[in-house]
């Protein structure tokens, strides 16, 4: 018998997704040595960063106040990253959680690493600096 997976409705759905993958990303020998690199022994302030961020973005609970581009900015991260990231993405999701708002953060993230990837070459491209 199959078991139905449950959508993502609360930020414990949220704290299992982001922590599932960001364990996964960590174990990635190509995008987990950037991360690694960036965060360093801040990995549970980054973790709580990113639960508030999916919070706001998904659950339409305002718990994050940032900008996600600017500390992405000076990474050396390219479309392959991005790739690697969203695949393990994808997978993490669709492991753990079926429906309407699991399919709505993929989507999500898919647009996202569009939107940092046109960024990031607009920004190499033209020797031009994010604001802050």
């Amino acid at each position: 018998m199959e078991t139905v997976q449950k959508d993502i409705t609360n930020i414990d759905d949220i704290q299992l997704l982001v922590n599932t993958f960001y364990s996964k990303v960590r174990e990635n020998e190509f995008i987990g040595p950037v991360f690694d690199e960036r965060i360093g022994d801040r990995w549970p302030e980054h973790l709580e960063k990113m639960y508030r961020f999916w919070q706001t973005v998904l659950l339409d609970d305002h718990t994050y106040f940032g900008a996600p581009f600017p500390p992405h900015a000076t990474m050396p991260i390219d479309q392959r990253h991005f790739d690697v990231w969203l695949g393990i993405f994808r997978e993490t999701v669709n492991d753990l959680f079926s429906g309407e708002k699991a399919d709505e953060i993929k989507w999500r993230a898919d647009k996202m690493a569009v939107i940092f990837v046109s960024k990031l070459n607009y920004y190499r491209n033209n020797s031009a600096r994010p604001l802050v």
